[in-house]
C-alpha cells in the first residue's frame, strides 16, 4: 500500500468500490424474472416471453425481463383508462399528497437506485448517486407543488388523459420522473416502456409506487423492445404520446400518430456547439468541457459535442483539454473515483466506433490518450477530433458517445453562423467573461436551452426541449405542464359540419351579365407586393348562388417557395420591440375599422350572411387584432431561481416564420385570428386564406400596405387549401405549421411535417366558435406562436 508521502506526491486515487450488496440481493429475488407493473401489481407477460438485460461493465447478465406484447399493452391502456377519471377527480391536494410520497420514498431508496442505475445503465455511481437520482426526487416534489396549483394556475384546462411514455437509456429513471411526474400532477394516467437496454430503474420505481400507496392504474410500466413502444403509440385508446429518444424513431411517431387527435412531445436528437471566446476562463471552459460531453460517456442529448473555439486560444484551449483528457479514468463505474463507464450496449459501441474511424478517413486529427482501457466491458476512451470540418459527417451527425469536434472561429457573428450551422437545436453552452457578449450571442442561437459559463444544468422548475429536428414540446416548468393538458374548449369542439369541395375551377366559369366582363383577379400578396401566380391560373370565387364575384390566384409550390423567401427576408421584424410592434397592429385595427362596412359588404356576397352578422364578423375582428397590439409587449417570459446563484431567464420566442392554413367558416375573423398573434410574437408568416372565401383576405392587402406592416411580414398565398398546406408542412425553412380545416387535411399536414418535425397545430376536423373570445382568441395562441428559450446564468465567485 503506498504512504500518504507518495500519495500527495502522485495524487494517484486508490480503489474507491461502492457496496453493491443489497441491490444484488434485490436482483436475485427476482432470478425467475420481472414481469410487467400493470394496475397496482406485477403481472406475468400475456405471451411468456422474456429476454437478458446485460451489465455495461462486464457484459454479464443481470436479470430477465418481459417482453411485452399487444396483449400486455392492451392490459395497461385499460387499467389507465379504468384509473383515469377517478384520478383527475380528486383534489389536486390529494394528487399532490401522492406526488409527495413519491419523492420521499425515492430518498429513502436513494442508495438501492443509485447502485441498480449504474448496475443497468454503466453511468459513474458519482453521477448516478449525486445528480439523476436527487434530480428524481426534485422533479417529484417539484410537481407534486404543481398538482395543488393546477386548477387555478390552468384555469380552463384538463388532463389529456391516457398518457404513453417511451423513455430511453441514457438517463432511464430520470427520464421517467420528467414524464411521470407532471402527467400525474395534471390528472393524467400513464403507461411506461422504458429503453430494453435499462428497465431496471423503472420495475424498482413501480416497487416503490406500490409501497408509497399510488392507486392502481394510475401508473403502468410495460417492458420491451422498440416493438412494444410501437404498440404503445398504435394504441386508439392512449390520448398523449410522449418520447425522448432518436430523431429517426420521432420522425416514425409523429407519422404514426398523424390525424389520430393524439397530442404530441418529442425530445430528441442534438448536436449542440460549445462555443468559448477569447476572453473565457480556459480552466473552466475545460472543466466544462468534461462535464458536457464525457458526462455519462457522452450519451447525453444535450452534449457539447461541438466545440467552436476562438481561433487565438484555440491552440491554449486545446492544450489544455488534452492534458485533462489524459487524467480522466475510464473504469468500473462503480468506483467512486471512476469518471467515465462503458458505453450501454454494443449496438452503440459499434456505432461510435464507426464515427471514430469515418472522422479520421475525412481528415480531422484524432487525439486518444494512450491509457489502458479495462477488460470485459464495453469501453471507449474520451477522444477529441480538432480540424474537422463543419460540414463533415462527425461535425453534423449525433454520435451519442465520447467524442468531441473541435473548430475554430474569428468573430461572434461566426461563431453564431458555426453553432447554428446543424438541423438540431436542443442546447448550447456560451463561455465569456463579457456578459453582453454572452447574453447577446445566446438569444441569437437556435437552442431551447443555454448555458452561460456553465454546462448540462437541469432543474424541475426549468423546461427543457429543443429547436428544429430536435423535437418540439418542453419538459419541467409550467411550459411542460402544458403538454400534459388540454383546453376544455378545443377538447368539447363539435365536428365540422362535412361540405361537398368542388375542385377550384381554373378555367372560365361564365357570367350573369351582357356587358364584356372587366378583369377582377386578386394576385398574391408576396413581399409587401401583388404578384402574380407563378403558373398563371386564377379560379372563379362564387357566392352561394353559383354567381362569379371575382377571380383569385391559385397558387403553387413554386409561389410558397417565393412566399416563405420573403418572409425569411423580414428578419427586422422578429427584432422589433414588442412597443413598435403593437404600433403597428393598432395602426392595422384603426384602418380596418376605417373600412369595416366594405369589409361587410364582401362578407354579405361572398358568404350569403346577413348585414348584421357580416357587421358582428368585422367588428370581432378589429377588437381581435386590439387584443394582441396589446399582448405584443406583455406576454413576457419568467426569471426561475432554480439554484443558488443562479438565474434562469425563460424567454418567449418567436418560430420565424409560420405556414397558417385558414377556416372557411368566419373567413375575415379566423383569418385575422390565426395571423395576427403569430406577427404579434414576432414572426412572419405564409397565409392562405379560406379557398371558397378568399376575396376577404385579399381585400386586406391595401391594409396592410397602409398600416406600415413591413415587407414579408404576412405573406397571402391564394389557392387550394390542402395542396398548400402539404408544401408548407414538407418546407424546411418553415418552423411551425397552423390548420384550420377538415380532418383529413390536418392529418395530411401532420404526416408531412415529420420531415422536419416542425410544430403543427391542427384543429383535428373541429369546428371552433371564432366569434367567441374563450375560443378565438387568448394565450393559448401565444403560447402556440412561441417557444421557450431557458438561458443559465450563473452569478458570483
Amino acid at each position: 500500500m503506498p504512504r500518504i508521502a507518495e500519495i500527495l506526491d502522485t495524487m494517484e486515487y486508490g480503489p474507491s468500490p461502492e457496496d453493491s450488496g443489497i441491490a444484488r440481493d434485490w436482483l436475485a429475488r427476482h432470478e425467475a424474472g420481472f414481469g410487467h407493473f400493470i394496475d397496482g401489481k406485477f403481472v406475468a407477460p400475456a405471451e411468456g416471453g422474456r429476454f437478458e438485460v446485460l451489465n455495461p461493465a462486464t457484459s454479464k447478465p443481470l436479470a430477465q425481463v418481459a417482453q411485452g406484447t399487444a396483449k400486455d399493452v392492451d392490459a395497461a391502456v385499460k387499467a389507465a383508462r379504468r384509473a383515469q377519471k377517478g384520478w383527475a377527480a380528486l383534489p389536486g391536494s390529494e394528487r399532490a399528497r401522492h406526488l409527495y410520497a413519491l419523492a420521499r420514498h425515492v430518498q429513502r431508496r436513494e442508495r438501492l437506485l443509485s447502485v441498480i442505475e449504474t448496475m443497468d445503465n454503466g453511468k459513474p455511481i458519482r453521477e448516478s448517486r449525486d445528480i439523476d437520482i436527487p434530480l428524481v426526487a426534485r422533479h417529484f416534489y417539484h410537481h407534486a407543488g404543481w398538482a395543488s396549483l393546477v386548477e387555478t394556475e390552468f384555469p380552463g384546462y384538463r388532463p389529456v388523459g391516457v398518457c404513453g411514455q417511451i423513455i430511453p437509456w441514457n438517463f432511464p429513471l430520470l427520464m421517467l420522473a420528467w414524464k411521470v411526474a407532471p402527467a400525474l400532477a395534471a390528472g393524467n394516467t400513464v403507461v411506461l416502456k422504458p429503453a430494453e437496454f435499462t428497465p431496471l430503474t423503472a420495475l424498482l420505481f413501480a416497487e416503490i409506487a406500490q409501497e408509497a400507496g399510488l392507486p392502481p392504474g394510475v401508473l403502468n410500466i410495460v417492458t420491451g423492445d422498440g416493438a412494444t413502444g410501437a404498440l404503445i403509440v398504435d394504441h386508439p385508446d392512449v390520448d398523449k404520446i410522449a418520447f425522448t429518444g432518436s430523431t429517426e424513431v420521432g420522425r416514425r411517431i409523429r407519422e404514426a400518430t398523424a390525424g389520430t387527435g393524439k397530442k404530441l412531445s418529442l425530445e430528441l436528437g442534438g448536436k449542440s456547439p460549445f462555443i468559448v471566446f477569447d476572453d473565457a476562463d480556459l480552466d473552466a471552459a475545460v472543466e466544462g468541457v468534461v462535464d458536457s460531453i464525457w458526462f455519462n460517456q457522452g450519451q447525453v442529448c444535450c452534449a457539447g459535442s461541438r466545440l467552436l473555439v476562438q481561433e487565438s486560444v484555440a491552440d491554449r484551449m486545446y492544450d489544455k483539454l488534452k492534458r485533462r483528457m489524459a487524467t480522466l479514468r475510464v473504469g468500473d463505474p462503480l468506483d467512486k473515483s471512476t469518471d467515465m463507464g462503458p458505453i450501454v450496449a454494443q449496438v452503440q459501441l459499434d456505432r461510435i466506433k464507426h464515427y471514430v474511424e469515418l472522422g479520421k478517413t475525412e481528415g480531422a486529427a484524432c487525439w486518444q490518450d494512450s491509457a489502458t482501457l479495462p477488460k470485459g466491458g464495453l469501453y471507449f476512451p474520451p477522444t477529441l477530433f480538432t480540424g474537422a470540418e463543419p460540414a463533415s459527417t462527425i461535425a453534423q451527425d449525433e454520435i451519442f458517445g465520447p467524442v468531441l469536434t473541435a473548430s475554430t472561429f474569428r468573430t461572434p457573428d461566426e461563431a453564431v453562423s458555426l453553432a447554428n450551422n446543424s438541423r438540431y437545436g436542443l442546447a448550447a453552452s456560451v463561455w465569456s467573461e463579457t456578459v453582453n457578449q454572452a447574453l447577446h450571442v445566446a438569444a441569437r442561437l437556435k437552442a431551447g436551452v443555454v448555458w452561460i459559463n456553465c454546462a448540462n444544468m437541469f432543474d424541475a422548475a426549468v423546461g427543457f426541449g429543443g429547436y428544429r429536428e430536435s423535437g418540439f414540446g418542453r419538459e419541467g416548468g409550467r411550459e411542460g405542464l402544458y403538454e400534459y393538458l388540454v383546453a376544455g374548449w378545443e377538447k368539447d369542439a363539435p365536428a365540422l359540419k362535412p361540405v361537398a369541395a368542388a375542385p377550384l375551377a381554373a378555367v372560365p366559369l361564365g357570367g350573369d351579365h351582357d356587358l364584356p366582363s372587366i378583369d377582377r383577379t386578386a394576385k398574391l400578396y408576396v413581399g409587401g407586393k401583388q404578384a402574380r401566380p407563378d403558373g398563371g391560373y386564377s379560379y372563379g370565387v362564387t357566392d352561394p348562388k353559383g354567381r362569379v364575384l371575382g377571380q383569385v390566384g391559385l397558387g403553387n409550390r413554386k409561389d410558397i417557395r417565393n412566399a416563405v423567401e420573403a418572409a425569411h427576408k423580414a428578419t427586422g421584424w422578429g427584432g422589433l420591440a414588442g412597443h413598435n410592434r403593437a404600433q403597428v397592429l393598432y395602426f392595422l385595427a384603426e384602418n380596418l375599422a376605417a373600412r369595416s362596412e366594405e369589409f361587410a359588404h364582401r362578407l354579405t356576397a361572398m358568404t350569403g350572411a346577413t348585414a348584421k352578422a357580416a357587421s358582428a364578423e368585422v367588428e370581432a375582428a378589429v377588437r381581435r387584432v386590439f387584443f394582441y397590439a396589446g399582448f405584443a409587449d406583455k406576454y413576457d417570459g419568467q426569471v426561475h431561481d432554480a439554484r443558488a446563484r443562479q438565474v434562469t431567464l425563460a424567454m418567449n420566442e418567436p418560430w420565424g416564420v409560420m405556414g397558417i392554413l385558414c377556416p372557411d367558416e368566419a373567413p375575415l375573423l379566423g383569418f385575422v385570428s390565426l395571423v395576427v398573434p403569430a406577427i404579434a410574437m414576432g414572426n412572419r408568416v405564409v397565409a392562405v386564406p379560406s379557398p371558397r372565401h378568399p376575396l376577404v383576405a385579399t381585400d386586406l392587402y391595401q391594409v396592410l400596405d397602409t398600416s406600415d406592416v413591413p415587407d414579408g411580414v404576412v405573406n397571402i398565398v391564394t389557392g387550394e387549401r390542402d395542396v398548400l398546406a402539404k408544401t408548407l408542412a414538407e418546407h424546411d425553412d418553415i418552423a411551425a405549421l397552423w390548420y384550420a380545416g377538415p380532418a383529413d387535411g390536418g392529418a395530411a399536414v401532420e404526416k408531412a411535417s415529420a420531415g422536419s418535425l416542425k410544430a403543427t397545430w391542427t384543429n383535428q376536423g373541429r369546428r371552433r366558435d371564432w366569434l367567441s373570445d374563450a375560443e378565438g382568441q387568448g394565450r393559448d395562441y401565444l403560447r402556440r406562436a412561441t417557444q421557450v428559450k431557458n438561458i443559465w446564468l450563473p452569478y458570483g465567485e
